[in-house]
């Protein structure tokens, strides 16, 4: 399953690249399910995320691993972090992160997200779920850099 949002900001791709860290992470978390970050290396090739999900006995663990970064055409940045542990029900993950320049010199940022369960049913499912846990990101990442002028 595909998931594509779009989000714009008035801060350039190396002013938002720059502020991809520890604290941005936790502020774009959710307020559902409980979350605990365990480990946060950074968004370089390499790099290792590491989060629990839930709370008791329902906690399970997810881990990423940044396997591609590097800069897009224009001045633009991205990222690519992938599922080596992930929470059930979910068997695939690979979120590309890209920030695009804007022609008004604010920067676009892209959640492009691939995930897969064990049925096309469970798929469709959750996609509004994880829909709705990245359109959350939208007002955070405005917070932070800016809202866009019309």
């Amino acid at each position: 399953m595909h998931l594509l949002l779009r989000m714009r900001v008035a801060a350039p791709p190396t002013t938002v690249w720059s502020g991809f860290t520890r604290e941005l992470f936790l502020a774009l978390a959710p307020p559902f399910p409980p979350f605990r970050l365990r480990r946060f290396d950074g968004c370089l090739t390499g790099d290792q995320v590491e989060i629990e999900l839930g709370a008791g006995p329902l906690r399970q663990g997810w881990t990423s691993l940044i396997t591609a970064h590097g800069e897009l055409p224009g001045g633009g940045r991205y990222f690519v972090d992938e599922g080596q542990q992930l929470p059930a029900p979910l068997h695939f993950w690979r979120h590309r992160h890209r920030l695009e320049a804007a022609p008004d010199g604010g920067t676009c940022i892209v959640e492009d997200i691939e995930f897969r369960t064990a049925s096309p049913l469970l798929d469709g499912l959750l996609y509004p779920l994880l829909w709705a846990t990245f359109a959350w990101r939208g007002p955070v990442y405005r917070r932070r850099f800016g809202a866009p002028r019309s």
